[in-house]
C-alpha cells in the first residue's frame, strides 16, 4: 500500500499538459522530455491519458564492448608515450598526500 501512495505522490508532483497543448508544442515538448530529461503528463479533460519521460540510457554488454575495442580509435605509440610522460610530470608536480588525513 505504501508504494502505491508514494506512486501517487511522485506521479501528483510532475508537470500536467493537456493533449491539445501537447500537439500545438510538439517539437518543444519532445525537447523538453529529451534535453532537459523532464517528464510529463499528458491529459484530457483532466484525465491522465500518456506518460512521456526519457528513454533509459542504452547499455551494452562486456561481449558487446570488447566485440567493439578493435574498432575503436587507439594512441599510436609515439602518443602514448606522450601522455604517459605527461601523467608521470603531473603526478610529481602534486603535494603530498601524506599527514592529510591526521
Amino acid at each position: 500500500m505504501a508504494q502505491i501512495i508514494r506512486y501517487y505522490d511522485y506521479m501528483s508532483q510532475l508537470q500536467h499538459m493537456t493533449v491539445t497543448e501537447a500537439a500545438r508544442n510538439f517539437s518543444d515538448l519532445v525537447n523538453r522530455v529529451f534535453y532537459r530529461g523532464e517528464s510529463m503528463i499528458l491529459t484530457r479533460n483532466g484525465v491522465p491519458v500518456a506518460f512521456l519521460t526519457p528513454p533509459a540510457p542504452v547499455a551494452k554488454s562486456a561481449r558487446e564492448l570488447a566485440r567493439g575495442w578493435d574498432d575503436a580509435p587507439h594512441l599510436d605509440p609515439v602518443d602514448a608515450a606522450r601522455l604517459a610522460d605527461e601523467l608521470t610530470q603531473a603526478r610529481q608536480a602534486l603535494p603530498s598526500a601524506e599527514g592529510r588525513w591526521e
